[in-house]
């Protein structure tokens, strides 16, 4: 026996069927971890409830390898039914998985495709009802209304894919599904199993389909991951990191460049903008001025949220002056938004913590709210710094 023959033959459907199988237990342990994670939603229940079915479909695809049990004309219809119906249910569930919050996706039009398989198969039996009684022979299997209905829900679902975050992938998918379809019926209707190579194509595309399928859902795990990660490090509003996060970063810079300086910005009259303009217009302004300041920080630096309409910038870049960076900030605000910022600038020290040079900040960002606002104030041990390396300077340059 070839390796070719061998492929096409019962070992080679039932190694690739084990594989499929293989590649459903893994989607049915991360369905089943996502069931229990998020709050047991129905759309993962119903994940692990259609990915049994798969595997026991892939299971009859097996027997029906078998000599002996191959000639069951209703382990050849249950099959050709279960394989539709789960098509129709997974599908729904990885439309659902990404289909955006703007396009909600409808679960009657999939109540629709169920109803006509289950219609589509009476008919069938109905047209022939001999094939219930009689065995059936090899490479004689005649359920052309159940092939035909199968290609056009997959030509259905490929057509309805708007607001799919996953398109082009997820396409693929159905493509790959779509030619596994047409080849199955070229073999069962004009070959009847006499091209190996067909044969082989169709045992091995199943594999590629369901691939497909896991890493899509592997990636929404990702993806999900990534998000949840994202939440716990940055402000939901702003999208800077949060004040936890922000000390953290900058406790690793300070180790890093030996030293920082923080920019404390406060939004003047912030409770006045919201209390007469409304909080969806304050969150506006907010996200804006918070926009400029990781733009200004951007390479040098990075940015936080320390609370309320209180905003942080960290300048970690040998040769920027900090003050310089904070004037940006401050004109850019003023000239692109409709409020003006308190600043105030600080600059670590040796044996400085983080909390000390963001007090020192806040102290500094005080100074310009008391006299006068829409302003840039250095901490005085900043002054007392720059005074000194002026004078160092100028002492050297006179040497």
């Amino acid at each position: 026996m070839t390796f070719v023959n061998w492929l096409a033959g019962q070992a080679g459907q039932t190694f690739t069927s084990a594989c499929v199988m293989t590649i459903l237990v893994l989607m049915l342990f991360m369905a089943i971890k996502l069931y229990k994670s998020y709050r047991r939603n129905q759309t993962h229940l119903l994940l692990i409830i259609v990915l049994p079915l798969v595997i026991i479909q892939n299971g009859a695809l097996i027997s029906l390898s078998v000599p002996d049990w191959s000639a069951s004309p209703y382990l050849h219809i249950g099959y050709s039914f279960v394989s539709l119906l789960s098509f129709i249910i997974i599908n729904f569930v990885f439309m659902k998985l990404y289909t955006g919050p703007a396009a909600r996706l409808k679960g009657m039009p999939f109540l629709l495709m169920m109803i006509g398989l289950g219609l589509v198969t009476a008919a069938q039996i109905a047209y022939k009802p001999e094939m219930l009684s009689n065995p059936i022979a090899a490479g004689s299997v005649d359920l052309l209304a159940l092939d035909f209905y199968g290609l056009i829900l997959n030509f259905a679902i490929l057509l309805n894919l708007r607001g799919i975050d996953q398109r082009f992938n997820y396409s693929a998918s159905l493509i790959v599904y779509f030619v596994y379809q047409l080849s199955a019926m070229a073999d069962s209707y004009v070959f009847h199993g006499d091209k190996p190579i067909l044969v082989i194509f169709i045992h091995l595309l199943p594999i590629v389909y369901y691939t497909l399928l896991f890493l899509l859902l592997f990636e929404w795990v990702l993806e999900r991951l990534m998000m949840t990660f994202q939440s716990s490090i940055t402000d939901g509003l702003t999208s800077l990191y949060n004040r936890r996060h922000f000390n953290k970063k900058a406790e690793q810079l300070l180790r890093e460049m030996n030293r920082i300086a923080i920019i404390f910005c406060d939004i003047d009259n912030f409770k006045k903008l919201n209390d007469t303009q409304g909080h969806h217009k304050a969150d506006g302004v907010l996200k804006h001025v918070a926009d400029i300041i990781k733009e200004e920080t951007a390479g040098i630096g990075t940015a936080g949220r320390y609370g309320g309409e209180e905003l942080l910038g960290l300048v970690a870049a040998p040769g920027v002056k900090p003050e310089d960076v904070a004037e940006a900030i401050r004109s850019r605000v003023e000239k692109e938004t409709m409020v003006t910022i308190s600043v105030g600038v600080s600059v670590s020290r040796e044996g400085t913590t983080i909390a000390e040079v963001v007090k020192q900040a806040d102290e500094a960002m005080y100074q310009s709210k008391t006299t006068g606002k829409n302003k840039v104030s250095l901490h005085p041990s900043v002054q007392k710094r720059s005074r000194s390396e002026g004078e160092g300077a100028k002492r050297s340059k006179q040497a």
